[in-house]
């Protein structure tokens, strides 16, 4: 009997430090939820979320203040996933990541003016802030359409991003562009429209935080699942070693208790064979 025994590395802090602020992000990205709590005199149904923090809403400071700690979590995760993942296409969406978070602070402080949702006679967006809203959604499907290439490229990190990439992509600009019935002069149900494409958004941030941590080694690295150690890279660069278990010769199996019958259970046990 021989154990192989493969030298192993632990994720890498900056992996996990991603990770942590990808999800952070992926959960005050949908900061919307605080309507459950708060009376905005929005319906989600029907109103954008960038009506929280138009200029004359009561909580425009609470909401803006959480976007704006959305995009530092954003910009901060993308730029150390950078550090973790392998370089091309995976380096590609995280700077793509990055401009989704920068461009998101903007469209911050170039807020709506009022709620069209509830505010007659009151524009869909100003000019500046459906700009910036623009640019967000091209860097945010920018940097899917990155990261979904860097899985096609055998990537072993990015394996949830394969499977799962191509439809979250898919159902969020699906919701994106159901948002924009109230520009073309058919306005109802956007709210919910981009609602879920924020949940969708949080989802790929969860899958990118997966692939952030489980980047361990190198490209060829690859995953084994151990005891309480949980998951860890093997190093394909280290030599295995073979350690035979004592009391056994050389390269064959170990002594057996003396009164063992060939084949059968060592001497001593309590074995019995149901009749």
């Amino acid at each position: 009997m021989h154990f192989r025994i493969v030298p192993v590395r632990p994720r890498p802090a900056r992996g996990v430090a991603a990770a942590g602020l990808l999800v952070a992000a992926a959960v005050v990205y949908n900061d919307w939820m605080l309507q459950l709590f708060l009376p905005t005199g929005l319906l989600q149904r029907d109103s954008y979320v960038s009506e929280l923090f138009a200029a004359d809403q009561p909580y425009r400071l609470l909401f803006g203040l959480v976007e704006i700690a959305c995009a530092v979590l954003v910009v901060s995760g993308g730029a150390l996933a950078s550090r973790v993942l392998p370089g091309g296409w995976s380096l590609a969406g995280c700077a793509a990541t990055v401009a989704f978070g920068i461009v998101s602070v903007a469209d911050v402080l170039v807020p709506m003016r009022c709620a069209p949702s509830v505010e007659p006679g009151c524009p869909e967006a100003n000019p500046w802030h459906l700009a910036t809203s623009g640019m967000v959604h091209l860097a945010l499907f920018g940097s899917m359409a990155l990261f979904i290439a860097a899985s096609r490229h055998g990537d072993p990190a990015l394996g949830s991003v394969r499977r799962w990439g191509p439809w979250l992509l898919a159902v969020s600009m699906a919701a994106a562009i159901s948002t924009v019935g109230p520009f073309f002069g058919h306005p109802g149900g956007h709210g919910l429209a981009q609602r879920i494409h924020l949940v969708s958004v949080g989802v790929w941030f969860v899958l990118l935080a997966r692939a952030a941590s489980a980047r361990c080694g190198p490209a060829d690295g690859r995953w084994r699942r151990t005891g309480r150690l949980g998951r860890v890279c093997e190093d394909p660069s280290a030599r295995p070693l073979s350690v035979r278990p004592a009391g056994g010769p050389p390269g064959g199996p170990p002594d057996r208790p003396p009164g063992s019958p060939p084949g059968g259970p060592p001497a001593g046990t309590n074995d019995q064979i149901d009749q």
